[in-house]
């Protein structure tokens, strides 16, 4: 079946030399799928023939070749525009791609369940990070009646990020209309959170289908069973994408400097105000973060997070 590849993505310049264009939509254990004007092809990723031994990922896009013994092969993973990333879980100082050439992140949290600062927080810088615009999504708001104070934790950490509150309840679907406002054709959104969070059913009631398998979570902690366990591309009826992770349970974040100091704005304002220009905000003589903790105008425990993610990124240059 023809495949209109503006709808996923496709803009003037993304040409390839040799081969036929397309867009990797899943990836399974070094076999792909890619949209390609042709249809969806099944292609493998030759390492011998990609670009700089570039493993691809959701999202990018690849030029494919046929070869008369193997089949469809990726011959080569065209420049990103941007990425999602993070630290490799397993890998302390290995930086893992979760997604690329994305335009738009939303950070998807389920109400079912507390909202810690600090994950919103790793969350927000590894989004900021892609250089995309980012939004917070609610979801499982008919699980709660504690909606405002969630929205108040979220305002102290991202007071700029647009907040979209969802309830999904058979055919009853509020306050999605704002979240389809975004939707356009060609446009890329990728959801990040946590296994449980409602990132499938979130989909599955955007394009108005079950096409993401749902799961239960756990009562004693809310945790969700990695019913999603690839990343996934799934075209929007409007034209434009949206590509479901798999729930993400470690945040390390990945050389991600300026986005850090996005995140944390209010304290890198105070922190030019600190006498010494390393000041460590410990013990050192007017220190403007010490300064304005010991008056309670900034929270003592987002400090703690913010330079425990500075030593973080610090220790990933030292290595």
């Amino acid at each position: 079946m023809k495949i209109d590849l503006a709808k996923y993505g496709y803009k003037p310049g993304l040409e390839t030399p040799s081969g036929e264009l397309g867009r990797i939509v899943r990836v399974d254990r070094g076999e792909c799928d890619a949209a390609t004007s042709s249809g969806i092809l099944r292609v493998l990723s030759d390492s011998q023939r990609s670009q700089n031994l570039l493993a691809p990922v959701v999202g990018d896009w690849v030029s494919i070749v046929e070869d008369p013994d193997l089949g469809f092969l990726i011959n080569e993973v065209l420049p990103r525009s941007n990425t999602i990333s993070r630290r490799d879980p397993s890998e302390q100082i290995i930086e893992q791609v979760l997604v690329a050439n994305i335009d738009h992140v939303f950070i998807v949290h389920g109400l079912d369940r507390p909202l810690p600062p600090g994950r919103l927080e790793r969350f927000l810088v590894i989004a900021e990070d892609s250089g995309a615009e980012v939004s917070i999504v609610l979801t499982k708001a008919d699980q709660t009646e504690e909606i405002s104070e969630v929205k108040s934790i979220i305002k102290a950490v991202a007071e700029d990020k647009p907040i979209f509150v969802v309830a999904l309840r058979g055919s009853v679907t509020e306050g999605l209309d704002e979240i389809n406002k975004l939707m356009e054709a060609g446009k890329t959104i990728a959801l990040l959170g946590e296994s449980g969070a409602g990132k499938s059913t979130l989909i599955n009631a955007l394009v108005d289908d079950d096409i993401m398998a749902t799961g239960e979570v756990r009562a004693g902690d809310k945790k969700g069973r990695h019913t999603t366990v690839t990343r996934e591309m799934i075209l929007h009826p409007k034209g434009g994408v949206l590509i479901d992770t798999p729930g993400v349970r470690s945040v390390g974040i990945w050389d991600a400097q300026e986005a850090l100091e996005r995140v944390f704005k209010d304290l890198e304002h105070l922190s030019n105000q600190c006498q010494f220009n390393d000041c460590a905000h410990a013990t050192e003589p007017n220190c403007a973060i010490k300064e304005a903790e010991e008056k309670e105008v900034i929270d003592p425990y987002r400090v703690q997070r913010y330079l425990a993610l500075q030593k973080e990124l610090e220790e990933q240059k030292n290595r």
